[in-house]
């Protein structure tokens, strides 16, 4: 899978700014770029931001913080859904797979795009920074409605990419992984925060749940 064109126009990269990754890594080279493919750059309503893709085998599938049904539960993911029923007031969701999010338009993006197996932060440093800071830049200058959560703060440190302003939402807390999770990202509300936010603009909430 190519990265998609719609995206290279809308951030002004060209093909030769992709890395091109030839050894093993993951996700997999057909669906490295799905959350791209699952979102146009003008249907983008929010944007979640994670570091880089599971490093587990089966795991990564092209969209932060998701796996395929089947796929065991991430400890991130596990505080995700239930941060989500804390806020929402809803059952925490069985359903792994966060595709859904991304066709209301989430945009599930990691820093980096690809991981070696078994070796966390493994590609930080093989050319995916100026790619997803274009992606992060581009939306955040836009005049559309857009909100960004960043969690943790190697997704706090791309601030700085968005101008802040009524199109705007930033949103900020501890990542969600058991690490960290009981430092600021339980209790922060974000799905609850975005959805008034949204309504607040006349834009459609998202159905988190």
């Amino acid at each position: 899978m190519h990265f998609p064109e719609n995206w290279l126009a809308f951030t002004g990269l060209k093909s030769d700014d992709i890395p091109q990754i030839e050894e093993e890594a993951y996700p997999p080279t057909p669906v490295r770029y799905k959350a791209l493919e699952c979102v146009a750059p003008e249907q983008v309503k929010v944007v979640i931001l994670g570091q880089d893709p599971y490093h587990g085998a089966g795991e990564a599938h092209g969209l932060a913080f998701s796996v395929q049904q089947g796929v065991r539960m991430p400890p991130s993911l596990r505080n995700i859904f239930k941060e989500l029923s804390s806020d929402l007031g809803v059952p925490v969701p069985q359903n792994t797979d966060l595709t859904r999010w991304a066709k209301q338009g989430v945009l599930l993006l990691n820093t980096a795009l690809s991981v070696a197996p078994d070796k966390a932060g493994s590609h930080a440093n093989r050319g995916w920074v100026k790619v997803t800071n274009a992606i992060i830049y581009a939306l955040g200058h836009t005049q559309q409605n857009c909100a960004f959560v960043l969690w943790g703060k190697p997704a706090q440190a791309k601030r700085g990419l968005i101008e802040e302003n009524e199109f705007h939402f930033v949103i900020e807390s501890a990542h969600p992984s058991p690490l960290s999770a009981h430092r600021g990202f339980l209790g922060s509300q974000p799905f609850s925060k975005i959805n008034t936010w949204l309504q607040e603009r006349g834009e459609s909430i998202i159905l988190w749940e």
